[in-house]
């Protein structure tokens, strides 16, 4: 190295060249044929550079995005041979590709080197017990060699290939056999860097060290071994720690030594005493080092993927006497022709380009001139009839005579995700335009694909908030459909504190908490309030739903009642200055924290899995296993200024929030110091705080030292990112600086994390525990401008919940019920304008992937056979008796439910004076009643109960629900009044038993109820005695009068009675099926009802409550009847309008 030697240029390595995309460079080669330097990154891209210039030549990929990083790259005399994980790449210097050779034993590629037959012949091997022997002109595989030992990097010398293994060691293989004839060991712990040229092999690496807390320590010497007399020579002195080593190509003897900081020492290995010492100016640890074929340059890669090439501004050059690089034919000019009045303008080509035109204005300078014409739909056009003077039809389009149609506007909503039609009016078109095929109109339907959306200046339609319109037949009319055709259930947002909903999602896709929520649901706990069984019931239903809509009614009651939500702000009637973001953050540190108390009240029904995962004897501790995946536990210490007196105490947090360090003024270099990810959540977990507090020593207030020394951190990790500031938003939008995993070592009491490349040096070395973690999800604030209100969203990488790995992360975007696929950078990019994240949920990536249903098996079924209340006067129902009363899949339950009206519907006038709902009215369960399918006491019913409700009801439905204020009010009711929590939890444990649950119009019952049942596990009568082509379902009352020949609903509704009525109309529905006559019966019950409108005559006088059962009950019990003008109202309103069933079920 001659003393003009300097840095000569530096290059800012992109993913893609022209674009600001960083990368992570994992390999670095000099060409030794042509003036080129190849590189290649972290995701399967190789480029090339031409000369000291380092002016971009070339770029391809050599495997899938997904498959890995480019480990090594080869040069032969015909092209570039690059090393993925699971595949070997040849192509030409200009890109083309000629051959790819991937095998089913390939798993882990790390290494490669030539044979003994010149360059006809690689050897490949890796992380894997087969080495691989490839024909580089035919490109396949001629031999497969067997090794005990995984191989992280391979030269070739004239004597033999030398291969370092995992362990340290360096094994010496015959060229011709590939036997392995000698192993040195040269380092204790790994091999970092190798080189072998003539008989000698350098290396350099780390050994087990002392000192447990310094992770990056390297050896501060080079081995040497020397391959002629098989012995190992006196190692070359390196203080700075040895991290790369090479010999230089033209002096056999000469070595160079780089340290991560940038120190280089040129010595001599038979005198390594004398030494050349020069320095690299970098910010950034050093990753790859090579010298060049010449001797005459120097390549380097720090962490910041900058790549700086050293040599001698004057000489410095690649090769000698190098082959020319073939560059492309410059471009044609374009032909000449004869500009005049007479020429077409179509004639003129316009170029290419790639940077925004001058004439692209922006949008508030840009006017819409004249509109297009209107858009008549093809299906509407079949449907016209044609005359003499022309084509007429019916003016389905809802606009007036000469009418004004603004068509520009249309055509820009129609580019937006713009709400459906209504699922009544879709079916009354249908029926009305026999051309319009279902599946035209859903294609129809569907958004459009997008690109990068989260780069746009403002919140594309996808991030922004839905609303829910509403028809006179409520909820139910909306097509949820329309915005989610994934197997991914959304939620609804129409709730109070529905801003929960990205976050329950992203809980819902994180396996331990949804193992730890399902496990203590299946418990006994029975307990008013209990979050963590809220949460297993909203997971389960997500689980259940296949892609249909949910809502989390339930739970998010139980989060307004809760004693702390109040004082969080946690409830969105209660906050004025609404500010999501810390809402939702205030939320998961709630949420988690009773996830962790709660938990830990009642021993779980199964720990298998976490048994497994913590190494954790059977049955395990709760309180163990709670620590195990919530919390993060450290040591605080307590130290006064003034006195110095110093206290400890433990501590425990459920969340981390990040913490970011004051910006830096650039440094030497002009360039600050990059902030990562990985330092934000260092600083945040071992956070240091200086704050006034009182000093027990001085008994007075001093400034006090607080800093924590890190115990453990949980198999969960939810982070909140804590973004308050401008400079925040843009460390958050800078591109991939956000990882999708994680390795984190506890050591010492010091938390270290690392990412990216680093991560990946760790995992090779092995020298440290490190618990890797993956992103699972993450809550995303969407930040429109006005009008649109700030908004929450989830995006969730669904992968890691799927019973066998995915090859690639599968991410989607939850924004309450819209549901919808998004790519990995989609997800991973944020736009400081208006896309933040909130909340980050990484989980130990040993978890992923291991659904469990444990629980199932062990679920407690107390509560069915539990007895009913004392204070019950009447006793409507016979618990069931373990030993008569067997239930499992498929055993069939006939269910009924009554309502009350907690609000009346509203409406408002539209522009036409039509009435439009803009809230309907809200239901709450009042009563639930389940009897028997089939056995000795079959119809007699064994859950009856009355649920007490809390909120004020504005309308008991008497005339439909049969319910009044009396038997509702815990003071003077006669009846099993049961809080909701004891109700649903009957009718979970049926769900999760696999019974089948048997009744009429169940759809309405399950949304008020909020429970999601299979399709499999339903019976509904009204669609057995359907016919699609009638579009009437028919009520009950008129099926049991028909079919059954009996008269019901006489009077006040009673739930038993429907729940057995039912049950007798599916009995009749299998007659009638066995005997091949179902389908004359059901259009002579159409026939029959057409002629009194479904109306069966008013016989008899109304019937009375359920009464009580006998002790000795008979199978299918009546019920009598009472005088008329008994039942009680509980509506200040009259009679309602609408009944949650309809008012003939």
């Amino acid at each position: 190295m001659e003393a003009d030697w300097d840095e000569v240029n530096t290059l800012v390595v992109r993913a893609v060249p022209g674009h600001n995309f960083q990368t992570s460079v994992t390999a670095l080669a000099f060409d030794t044929v042509q003036e080129l330097l190849w590189l290649g990154n972290n995701t399967g891209r190789v480029s090339s550079y031409i000369g000291p210039k380092l002016d971009f030549y070339t770029a391809f990929m050599i495997c899938n995005r997904g498959d890995g990083p480019v480990h090594q790259i080869l040069i032969h005399e015909k092209g570039i041979i690059c090393l993925g994980p699971k595949s070997v790449h040849m192509s030409m210097r200009r890109g083309l590709a000629m051959w790819n050779v991937r095998d089913p034993e390939i798993e882990n590629l790390r290494c490669m080197c030539f044979t003994s037959k010149s360059n006809s012949e690689i050897l490949v091997a890796g992380w894997q017990g087969t080495m691989f022997v490839i024909d580089v002109n035919k490109g396949e595989i001629v031999k497969r060699v067997p090794t005990t030992h995984h191989y992280t990097i391979m030269k070739i010398s004239s004597w033999y290939i030398c291969a370092a293994t995992r362990t340290g060691s360096v094994d010496l293989l015959d060229l011709n056999t590939l036997s392995v004839v000698k192993t040195w060991q040269a380092h204790g712990s790994i091999i970092n860097d190798m080189d072998a040229q003539g008989e000698f092999i350098v290396t350099c690496g780390s050994s087990n060290k002392q000192q447990a807390a310094q992770l990056n320590m390297f050896d501060p010497f080079v081995n040497v071994f020397d391959m002629k007399n098989m012995t190992s020579m006196k190692p070359m002195p390196f203080p700075p720690l040895a991290a790369y080593v090479r010999l230089h190509p033209r002096m056999l003897t000469t070595s160079i030594v780089v340290s991560q900081h940038g120190q280089m020492h040129v010595a001599d290995l038979l005198n390594p005493n004398t030494t050349n010492v020069r320095y690299v100016q970098i910010n950034q640890l050093i990753h790859l080092f090579e010298i060049a074929p010449s001797g005459e340059a120097l390549a380097m890669v720090d962490a910041e993927s900058l790549l700086h090439l050293w040599g001698s501004p004057s000489k410095v050059r690649f090769i000698d006497m190098g082959m020319p690089v073939e560059l492309p034919l410059p471009p044609t000019e374009p032909p000449k022709m004869d500009w005049s009045q007479d020429c077409p303008l179509s004639t003129v080509g316009v170029p290419y380009y790639r940077d925004v035109l001058a004439s692209a204005w922006p949008d508030n300078h840009i006017y819409d001139v004249g509109a297009p014409p209107v858009t008549i739909d093809q299906a509407y056009l079949n449907t016209l009839k044609k005359t003499e003077w022309g084509w007429y039809g019916r003016n389905t389009r809802g606009l007036r005579r000469n009418q004004f149609e603004d068509t520009r506007a249309l055509a820009k909503s129609s580019k937006s995700l713009h709400p459906p039609k209504f699922l009544s009016e879709k079916a009354r078109e249908s029926a009305m335009a026999s051309g319009l095929s279902a599946a035209a109109e859903v294609r129809a339907e569907q958004p459009e694909e997008l690109g990068m959306e989260s780069l746009k200046p403002e919140a594309p339609a996808m991030y922004r908030n839905h609303e829910i319109k509403y028809s006179k037949f409520g909820v139910d009319d909306f097509d949820f459909g329309f915005f989610n055709k994934t197997p991914y259930a959304g939620l609804e947002n129409h709730i109070t504190n529905c801003y929960a909903n990205p976050l329950l999602q992203v809980m819902n896709y994180t396996p331990l908490l949804r193992n730890m929520a399902l496990q203590h649901a299946a418990t006994s706990c029975l307990a008013d309030g209990c979050m963590l069984c809220e949460l297993g019931f909203v997971f389960d239903m997500l689980q259940k739903a296949e892609g249909t809509t949910c809502h989390a009614t339930n739970l998010l009651k139980a989060l307004g009642k809760a004693p702390n939500a109040h004082n969080l702000g946690l409830l969105e009637d209660e906050v004025h200055s609404q500010n999501l973001s810390t809402m939702v953050q205030n939320l998961s540190r709630f949420l988690l924290e009773r996830v962790h108390q709660e938990y830990k009240s009642i021993p779980p029904v199964s720990t298998a899995l976490e048994a497994e995962l913590f190494s954790l004897s059977q049955p395990a501790n709760p309180q163990e296993v709670a620590h195990k995946v919530l919390a993060t536990a450290a040591s605080i210490s307590i130290k006064c200024t003034s006195c110095g007196s110093e206290s400890i105490r433990m501590a425990t947090t459920n969340t981390v929030d990040l913490m970011y360090p004051p910006q830096k003024p650039a440094g030497r270099g002009g360039k600050a110091a990059r902030l990562t990810f990985s330092h934000a959540l260092k600083l945040g977990v071992e956070r240091e705080a200086n704050s006034k507090g009182w000093c027990k020593t001085c008994n007075r207030y001093h400034q006090l030292q607080m800093r924590k020394t890190v115990q453990s951190v949980p198999a969960v990790m939810a982070i909140n990112t804590v973004i308050t500031t401008p400079e925040h938003r843009r460390v958050w939008s800078a591109n991939g600086w956000l990882p999708e995993e994680i390795g984190i070592i506890v050591e010492g009491g010091q938390f270290f994390c690392f990412e990216g490349r680093d991560l990946e040096l760790h995992l090779q070395r092995g020298t440290y525990k490190i618990a890797v973690y993956s992103l699972v999800g993450m809550v995303v604030s969407a930040e429109s401008s006005t009008p649109q209100k700030p908004h929450l969203v989830a995006t969730v990488n669904v992968a890691h919940t799927d019973p066998a790995p995915s090859a690639t992360s599968r991410w989607y975007l939850f924004n309450d019920f819209s549901v919808r696929p998004v790519s990995t950078a989609e997800a991973l990019t944020f736009n400081a304008a208006w896309k933040m994240p909130n909340i980050l949920m990484y989980q130990l990536k040993s978890a992923n992937n291991k659904p469990t249903s444990d629980w199932k098996a062990n679920l407690d079924t107390s509560v069915l056979y539990s007895e009913l209340k004392p204070s019950a006067a009447l006793k409507t129902c016979h618990v069931l008796q373990k030993e008569a009363d067997v239930l499992g899949p498929g055993t069939i339950v006939a269910l009924d439910a009554e309502f009350v009206s907690l609000k009346m519907p509203e409406y408002q006038l539209n522009a036409d004076g039509e009435a439009e709902t803009i809230r309907p009215r809200a239901h709450a369960v009042a009563r639930v009643s389940v009897v028997r399918g089939a056995g000795e006491q079959e119809g007699v019913p064994f859950i009856d109960d009355y649920i007490m409700i809390k909120e004020p009801v504005v309308d008991y439905l008497t005339r439909y629900s049969g319910v009044t204020a009396a038997d509702l009010d815990p003071r003077v009711s006669q009846h099993n009044l049961v809080s909701l929590k004891k109700a649903y939890k009957k009718l979970w444990v049926l769900l999760n038993l696999g019974c089948r649950f048997l009744g009429h119009g169940l759809k309405q019952d399950f949304r008020v109820i909020n429970m999601q049942v299979p399709r499999a596990q339903v019976v509904d009568t009204i669609e057995l005695f359907f016919l699609p082509a009638r579009y009437r379902k028919l009520s009950l009352k008129w099926l049991a009068y028909h079919i059954l020949k009996e008269d019901v609903q006489q009077g006040n509704h009673d739930s038993v009675e429907d729940a057995r009525t039912a049950l007798k109309l599916y009995k009749k529905y299998l007659e009638f099926q066995d005997a091949g006559i179902f389908k004359a019966i059901l259009d002579e019950t159409y026939k029959e009802g057409g002629k009194c409108n479904f109306k069966p005559p008013e016989q008899g006088a109304p019937r009375t409550d359920t009464p009580p059962v006998p002790a000795e009950a008979v199978s299918g019990p009546s019920t009598p009847l009472r005088n008329a003008g008994t039942g009680q109202s509980g509506s200040g309103f009259g009679a309602p309008a609408f009944t949650p069933k309809g008012s003939g079920r």
